[in-house]
């Protein structure tokens, strides 16, 4: 007779993961500088807005345990369609500090750069909001950013450099 038995104690623990803890500290803007360039060369009149937005995303380990800072880079650039004359510059840093615990190590590097950013977003959208407003313009809506194709993105771009560099070095 065989003993199909298990430990119980073994089946709860492997159940029974760690919970991930995650309490934004605290949020805040490094760095903003908006330019109205359209009412710095005095042009008046209804443009048609070309919006281009890049994001970047940075995170970095902070003094105390199981800190974090990750830093939100925005460079939003709006041009006239069709005469191409610009019309506002904006640049966001906004950062938050957050307290992680209990997410396994090689899950942290996208934890940080994926749903950091996503509880961030809701507040840069606001800001970059209010300050175009602010700045005269229509209210800027930024429309929902793919954090999870941004991470993939940026794990590519990287690889596809690391290669390049890889076959460039290789032929010297």
């Amino acid at each position: 007779m065989s003993d199909t038995t298990t430990n119980p104690t073994e089946n709860g623990a492997a159940e029974q993961a760690p919970q991930i803890k995650m309490n934004v500290l605290a949020q805040y803007i490094r760095d903003l500088s908006f330019e109205n360039i359209l009412a710095q060369k005095g042009t008046k009149g209804e443009a048609q807005p070309d919006v281009q937005v890049q994001v970047n995303l940075d995170a970095k380990k902070r003094q105390p345990d199981h800190q974090y800072e990750v830093v939100m880079k925005l460079k939003i650039d709006s041009k006239a369609k069709g005469s191409g004359n610009q019309l506002f510059l904006m640049e966001l840093e906004y950062a938050g500090i957050f307290h992680i615990e209990n997410v396994p190590e090689n899950q942290l590097h996208p934890f940080l750069l994926i749903e950091c950013p996503r509880m961030l977003f809701p507040f840069v959208r606001r800001i970059v909001s209010d300050i175009s407003r602010d700045g005269g313009f229509p209210p800027l809506n930024l429309e929902t950013i793919d954090f999870v194709q941004l991470y993939r993105s940026e794990i590519q771009r990287r690889q596809q450099a690391q290669a390049a560099s890889g076959e460039a070095s290789g032929q010297a």
